[in-house]
């Protein structure tokens, strides 16, 4: 199986090693079929904290680094 890839913005990158991204996605209402987005925000690893706040960047799923770090930065869009 592989691992998931999602693309977001980098909306914090206060941490040590750690960048917070937030990815945005569309959602459809089951009965009135209205389209809107929805927003949710992982904490990824970025070992030489070259990403900073504002950039588009591609996560990638990885076996746990922390508490709730299981996000690795791939790369900058």
């Amino acid at each position: 199986m592989s691992k998931k890839t999602l693309q977001g913005i980098v909306v914090s990158d206060k941490m040590q090693k750690t960048v917070v991204v937030e990815v945005e996605r569309m959602k459809e209402h089951p009965k009135y079929k209205r389209r809107y987005k929805v927003h949710k925000r992982y904490k990824a690893h970025d070992q030489n904290q070259e990403y900073h706040t504002g950039d588009k960047v591609v996560i990638e799923e990885h076996s746990p680094i922390s508490k709730d770090k299981n996000w690795v930065v791939l790369r900058k869009i």
